[in-house]
């Protein structure tokens, strides 16, 4: 009778292990509660603000920030257009000379970050490509064929000094006669053909905001523009805004409404007053103000995603790159290629995979 009892005893505790194991493996396929089964879902996606954010922290009110916005629906980004709506008539709308491609540096990482870039996709778009630094550099500005651009903006890493470049970038691009403003960092990447079929499905006299996220909900900040409180106190506003460090562009037709606040150094003043950094007063306004959404296109990828989960074989379907750290904090590319103490980004070795013919590519 009692070895009756203990195996019936361990054939129940069999069931209730196999059910709970049942119930673990179901849960682990769900969604997290709150995010949409839809929209953007974007791998690796960071759970912190973008570095943007943490910027000279002395220089706004974090504090001011109110928490994030609630997970956000599926129609507050707008969604890259299917690929089937893209007509010949709208892919000739833009070539590679219809694009003022601006690329944000400081005198201090000309050697060590401008070096690989012009080795590299500057080479594919010389002419559209113009560097935005922060003092002369005879040698620099001679290997950029005249492209380097003395913003006389502050060396520093600050909210200002970001802000005061971003604007100095607006300005030249709208005295351009050039359709698409797509703006980069100097630790980025930028694949040219993918960039150019990206925009070949918008039309530059429409209004286009294209970019990524680094965060999974909208900013939400106070809105310091607004005068009349609610209950004695003000109103948060919410916001997209694509993280710089990944690039954006912008339509020229968006270019034009931007202008009357972000043009002739009015985008320092919008800075000022928000309190925030260049890249997230972009999205302030276009989003706030003008009420435009940002397009989410996945393929731009800044430092803030460990860049070592893009697969190989995707990276000609990829418009930017970027790289982080140093030593063992490497946070770069797995690109086959060239040897590591020769291409420590991986630009290189990158670059020799969708462009074999360059002659320091591996044979």
């Amino acid at each position: 009778m009692r070895v009756h009892f203990r195996v019936v005893m361990k054939a129940v505790l069999l069931c209730c292990a196999a059910a709970l194991s049942t119930l673990c493996l179901y849960r682990s396929f769900q969604l997290p509660h709150g995010i949409p089964s839809k929209g953007p879902s974007p791998s690796a996606w960071q759970e912190r603000a973008p570095r943007s954010l943490s910027y000279g922290s002395r220089d706004y009110d974090s504090a001011s920030m109110g928490p994030l916005a609630p997970q956000y629906d599926n129609n507050e980004l707008q969604q890259p257009l299917d690929p089937v709506e893209v007509t010949p008539a709208l892919q000739a709308l833009t070539s590679l000379g219809d694009l003022f491609i601006s690329v944000k540096t400081t005198l201090s990482y000309h050697r060590s970050r401008l070096d690989v870039i012009l080795k590299t996709w500057f080479t594919l778009a010389q002419e559209e490509t113009w560097f935005f630094s922060d003092s002369q550099d005879p040698e620099y500005q001679e290997r950029t064929n005249g492209h380097l651009i003395n913003t006389n903006c502050s060396t520093s890493h600050n909210r200002k000094a970001l802000c005061c470049k971003m604007s100095v970038e607006f300005d030249t691009f709208l005295r351009s006669d050039k359709k698409w403003f797509c703006h980069f960092d100097d630790d980025n990447y930028v694949n040219i053909p993918k960039l150019l079929s990206t925009l070949g499905k918008y039309s530059p006299q429409e209004d286009w905001y294209l970019g990524r996220p680094s965060i999974r909900t909208p900013l939400e900040i106070l809105d310091r523009e607004k005068k009349k409180l609610v209950d004695g106190k003000r109103e948060n506003i919410k916001f997209w805004f694509a993280t710089g460090g990944a690039g954006f562009c912008i339509s020229r037709a968006l270019a034009l409404k931007m202008s009357p606040v972000a043009s002739g150094g009015k985008f320092i003043s919008v800075c000022e007053r928000i309190r925030l950094p260049d890249d997230v007063t972009i999205g302030y306004i276009i989003e706030h103000l003008l009420k435009k959404k940002l397009t989410y296109t996945s393929e731009f990828h800044s430092h803030l995603e460990p860049m070592k989960f893009l697969r190989q074989e995707s990276f000609p379907e990829q418009i930017t790159f970027s790289y982080s750290g140093q030593g063992r904090d490497l946070n770069v590319l797995k690109a086959e290629g060239l040897d590591e103490r020769i291409d420590p980004t991986r630009f290189m070795s990158l670059h020799c995979y969708l462009f074999p013919h360059y002659s320091f590519c591996p044979r």
